[in-house]
């Protein structure tokens, strides 16, 4: 249960995708003066280092950011990406992408006086890292060591009843996938206006081909859907061949923003011929 470890996999092609999302869904709700809550139901340790042993041995982060990191200085790359470099370039000196910030990090930057973060963990290391990563950190920020999905039962709604509810579990055991559901569709019972980002894996199981269709169900009229495949599946069906985002309740702006650089990934991570890009959503 506890073998999940995201530094190992911090920066691929599946935290582009993700972080791109959700730094645009954190630049939409801070437009309006209002504050608002983020709920992150499996946050990892925060901040991760690209050069450490466990990131350097996995080499994800040269497939995936590093590519983008690239060719920040291009005046072509989509302003989904630009935006996402910026978050980043905060955590780094210089030229040189050393540290990666997770969604609690890239959250915690993005909130302001008066926001929240709520963060849950429940892998020891990860948990113990989050904790030290925020520890002079004394107000805007609570991190519980517990599991996500339970968490959110008695987190929503939040007081300014805005928010926004990221929910990436690991999807190590199949029964992520039943809970990503039920949990998305008590969550919208008790906050039906709140932004919800939730991230699966494309992987040869037969769940994760399911889900998107099923969380089409629990919000009609309300979604946005986008997947990134970077390679054909293995012949032995392992290994991670890309990730989707489905958005409840997304800004009108997503769609464009992703539609400009879904095809830019497609073409600089993209591994072989099977690469491609799914968008499409039920929001006129």
């Amino acid at each position: 249960m506890f073998s999940y470890r995201h530094g190992f996999h911090a920066g691929n092609h599946a935290d582009v995708l993700k972080h791109t999302v959700l730094v645009q869904l954190l630049e939409h709700l801070t437009q309006k003066d209002r504050a608002f809550w983020v709920f992150d139901t499996h946050a990892g340790g925060g901040l991760y280092d690209l050069a450490a042993a466990y990131a350097a041995k996995s080499g994800e982060a040269e497939g995936g950011i590093h590519k983008v990191w690239a060719a920040r200085k291009d005046p072509a790359l989509p302003q989904g990406l630009q935006d996402l470099l910026e978050q980043i370039e905060v955590c780094n000196t210089g030229d040189v992408l050393r540290w990666y910030p997770g969604s609690p990090q890239l959250a915690a930057q993005m909130l302001r006086p008066g926001d929240h973060l709520r963060l849950y963990e429940l892998h020891p290391t990860e948990s113990r890292a989050l904790k030290a990563h925020f520890a002079d950190v004394k107000r805007g920020v609570s991190i519980e060591v517990a599991d996500g999905f339970n968490g959110l039962k008695g987190s929503l709604p939040p007081p300014p009843k805005r928010g926004l509810v990221h929910i990436d579990p690991p999807y190590e055991l199949k029964e992520d996938y039943r809970r990503v559901t039920a949990s998305l569709k008590e969550a919208l019972a008790r906050f039906p206006t709140g932004v919800y980002a939730v991230w699966y894996p494309i992987v040869a199981r037969r769940e994760a081909d399911l889900l998107p269709d099923q969380l089409k169900r629990l919000a009609p009229g309300k979604w946005l859907h986008a997947s990134l495949r970077v390679k054909a599946n293995t012949r032995d069906g392992l290994g991670l061949n890309g990730s989707g985002m489905f958005i409840v309740n997304p800004p009108w702006t997503l769609y464009q923003t992703l539609a400009d650089a879904l095809p830019w990934m497609v073409e600089n991570i993209g591994v072989d011929d099977h690469a491609g890009y799914v968008l499409e959503t039920d929001v006129p």
